[in-house]
């Protein structure tokens, strides 16, 4: 096929959209693949809707590789099963919700895993029709409240979802390893550089999960990888290995002192070394207690709202709390710092001088990092007006209700397992896969006959790629300072073909290369603007970004064409002779 640029419905821009700020964003705006229609939407422009289609032509083979069939359900979804699994709350403001004309609700489809358990329901019966893998490539929809970065986070995008239906555990775990293998091929086909990372299941619930990360340096994700390169996480998914508990008995007994002026942890440091505690202490030796409300999003038996729960969480004072941690550690409920109109509604918050002890007097949980073990010992808040506590032990001045591991990670934190130390990379998610478990199943009672003629429960899994996100991942992976790079599997064209000057010999051999090179089934771009100068079809050329680009300029006269490799970033003088199957080599080859 051959689309001629004086009929692509196409216009470049030389200069940066004024929202764009990111590398991906601004290059397919400017390159003319998406247009922005309003905050986190965006339209696919012919350009870009080929290379959508590309990526998905990719997803879609090795999905059905291993054996998933392909389906659609609608976007516009009913309320009633996602009430049956609670995700009609759980999900909280970023489901679009509406009513129709006869005031029913419905959503728009954020993820489709009740549609696909109902489905089974519906049609299966025996043992037999197992196992089963169903998936979509469906547009999906999430109210983000701060859309960014172009197509990487918008409130519409396209995703394929897919979901594997098992009778058994074991039936389970291959399915899952099923899809980590299609995951690992569709991003080796498409040359993404990632990482596979142990991951938290979040709002989908279940067990076992992993995110495929893309490197990105303009990521939202932050994950670790081990310097010995076994282990490689989400940030929100590290579990810091625990303390060892230490002896209590035999600890000197907790002394309080005046400490005015003393909200911060520096300044508490400051204090508690010109304080003769007998020590040199640092921010570490600090235990800091952050107060926050826990909204479980969840009902009592008459359907009443759980109020929020005070919780207290405790971390060393030279760790700051991830407000990511902290939010998937509450996950499906919803946690907030508390405000200055809290600690006034509850006089026995002295804001800057909290501690543990005596909390729970006041129906305060306290939960506490891994490192905060029985018997170690802490400088901490009195709960009086400026005042400190000397040589708190936990275990004996305190009691903890759980483990909440929510501080921030750091380089060269210990890795679990002893994979040795952690180092922090970016990242952007372009899959997601869960063992989901038996969730969805009990939630619509799925009883499926067995071997032995027993009703029984099938087992799920779920597995998500952004397919439209990962458009903006090649740009952003795949770019340099002229503009965008496409692998062959994604780009909208293989080869670019331009003529540079007036030369008819020349312009009638760009079309016989053209038109060769479509015979052999290649796709070509071919610039044929009259009266376009040289400098801009260059320009053009390399902002568009297509693997394989051909000249014919002032060295046709000779016999001779400029090839440029975009990928490798390489130009060579080759012979117009033999052109057209010498470029089909090098697009097989690529």
């Amino acid at each position: 096929m051959i689309t001629r640029m004086s009929q692509l419905f196409l216009r470049t821009l030389r200069e940066d959209p004024a929202d764009a700020e990111v590398p991906s964003h601004k290059l397919l705006v400017r390159a003319g693949y998406i247009r922005r229609t309003a905050p986190g939407v965006y339209s696919w422009l012919p350009l870009g809707l080929k290379v959508l289609r590309n990526v998905e032509k990719v997803v879609r083979e090795e999905m059905e590789g291993i054996g998933a069939q392909e389906l659609a359900f609608p976007a516009l979804l009913p309320r009633e099963p996602y009430e049956a699994t609670h995700r009609w709350t759980e999900y909280g403001p970023e489901l679009f919700r509406l009513k129709d004309r006869k005031g029913a609700d419905y959503l728009l489809g954020p993820t489709h895993e009740e549609m696909f358990a109902l489905a089974v329901k519906d049609l299966f019966s025996s043992y037999k029709d197992f196992p089963t893998t169903l998936f979509q490539i469906q547009t999906k929809y999430r109210d983000e409240a701060r859309p960014r970065a172009g197509i990487l986070r918008g409130r519409e995008f396209v995703m394929k979802d897919s979901y594997s239906f098992d009778m058994d555990d074991e039936g389970l775990e291959n399915s899952y390893q099923l899809h980590r293998g299609a995951y690992q091929r569709i991003f080796d086909r498409l040359g993404i550089k990632y990482e596979i990372c142990h991951a938290t299941s979040g709002a989908m619930g279940g067990s076992a999960s992993e995110e495929f990360l893309a490197v990105s340096e303009n990521g939202e994700d932050s994950f670790v990888v081990s310097t010995d390169g076994e282990y490689a996480a989400n940030v929100e998914a590290v579990r810091i290995p625990a303390v060892e508990p230490q002896p209590i008995e035999g600890q000197p007994e907790a002394r309080v002192y005046e400490s005015p002026n003393c909200t911060t942890i520096a300044a508490l440091v400051d204090w508690a070394n010109g304080a003769d505690l007998g020590r040199e202490v640092t921010a570490a030796d600090t235990l800091k207690c952050v107060l926050v409300a826990v909204d479980p999003k969840k009902a009592d038996k008459e359907g009443n709202a759980l109020p929020e729960q005070l919780t207290a969480v405790l971390v060393p004072g030279d760790r700051e709390v991830d407000e990511k941690r902290l939010e998937v550690a509450f996950e499906p409920g919803e946690v907030r710092l508390l405000e200055d109109k809290d600690f006034a509604a509850n006089d026995f918050l002295i804001k800057g001088y909290v501690g543990p002890q005596g909390l729970a007097d006041h129906g305060v949980k306290v939960l506490a990092d891994p490192r905060v073990a029985e018997g170690t010992n802490w400088i901490t808040g009195a709960n009086e007006e400026g005042k400190h506590i000397v040589d708190v032990v936990a275990g004996r001045d305190f009691q903890i209700d759980g483990i909440c591991d929510v501080a921030e990670v750091r380089d060269g934190d210990p890795a679990p397992e002893g994979h040795g130390t952690l180092k922090i990379e970016r990242g952007i998610e372009i899959g997601h896969i869960f063992q989901l478990g038996r969730k969805y199943t009990n939630a619509f009672e799925i009883d499926i006959l067995d071997v032995n003629g027993k009703r029984a429960r099938p087992t799920m899994g779920s597995y998500g790629i952004g397919v439209s996100r990962l458009v903006a991942v090649l740009a952003e992976q795949q770019l340099d300072e002229k503009g965008l790079k496409w692998p062959v599997a994604a780009a909208p064209y293989k080869v670019h073909i331009a003529v540079a000057g007036k030369n008819a010999d020349a312009a009638e051999a760009a079309e016989r290369l053209a038109e060769d090179l479509s015979q052999q089934g290649i796709e070509v771009l071919f610039d044929d603007r009259p009266k376009v100068s040289p400098g801009v079809k260059f320009k053009d050329a390399e902002l568009l970004g297509m693997p394989f680009v051909v000249i014919f300029g002032r060295g046709y006269a000779d016999g001779k064409v400029e090839l440029r490799n975009r990928l490798t970033n390489e130009t060579d003088e080759v012979a117009a002779e033999g052109i057209a199957d010498y470029v089909a080599e090098l697009v097989r080859k690529a």
